[in-house]
């Protein structure tokens, strides 16, 4: 029994043939940008944690969720971004 993730990627093949099918180039690129964007999102990550560290020791409520808010918005613009690299690299030069 083919799980969902399987049939998905049959489907996919089905409507486009040359979907799923990377050079070693694109491999090469994708985990670098992987890569990028992990440091870049982890280089946030201990900016903002030792700011919300600060916060919670003065007691600032206010400025913790707003830090809390800004990491949650961060990860997600990375993430984006990131997702956005990738698909330009997965993209045929042709299309």
């Amino acid at each position: 029994m083919k799980s969902a993730y399987e049939l998905a990627m049959e489907r996919l093949q089905a409507a486009e043939p040359a979907a799923g099918k990377l050079t070693v180039t694109q491999k090469k690129q994708l985990a670098e940008l992987d890569q990028r964007y992990q440091a870049k999102l982890a280089e946030r990550e201990i900016f903002l944690r030792q700011q919300i560290a600060t916060a919670q020791a003065a007691g600032q409520e206010k400025d913790l969720e707003q830090l809390r808010e800004q990491l949650r918005r961060e990860r997600t613009r990375l993430e984006e971004e990131r997702e956005d690299e990738k698909n330009r690299v997965r993209r045929p030069k042709g299309a």
